[in-house]
């Protein structure tokens, strides 16, 4: 059964470039309802521990290193179908192949700077949304 909360964060190239508004804009459009949100910037250990999943992959270093350049937003979003639904708003991780009128689309310069990051299931939703958020930050 899906859950009705996803996890997404605004990477630091999202930040950097200013678009932060833009892409809440069109999350907001979308029909989810922002429940926690926060800036923050990734330590080494922390982006080590969340992409721990890539650590065997060849462009770990090079993830950690980007996620860890600048601030990132982190939020908690909530609509019926949230993790299906949003992964269709951001759009493919190439934004070349990413459908018009989505966010990676819109605002990713490259696969490795795709702008922002999307759960990938309703648990994957569920640890990163607490990964960066205690139970009390989540309405």
């Amino acid at each position: 059964m899906a859950t009705n909360r996803t996890f997404t964060m605004l990477k630091p190239d999202s930040v950097e470039k200013g678009y932060i508004g833009a892409i809440l804009e069109k999350i907001n459009a979308a029909g989810f309802r922002i429940v926690a949100m926060k800036m923050t910037h990734m330590t080494n250990a922390d982006a080590k521990a969340f992409y721990a999943v890539h650590s065997e992959r060849p462009f770990y270093g090079e993830l950690v290193e980007y996620m860890t350049r600048g601030p990132v937003v982190a939020a908690i979003l909530e609509k019926d179908n949230a993790v299906e639904d949003f992964r269709a708003l951001i759009g493919a991780t190439n934004p070349a192949d990413a459908a018009e009128g989505t966010i990676r689309k819109l605002y990713a310069a490259s696969m490795g700077e795709n702008a922002v990051h999307g759960s990938d299931s309703d648990e994957n939703a569920q640890i990163e949304g607490f990964f960066h958020f205690s139970g009390r930050e989540q309405f």
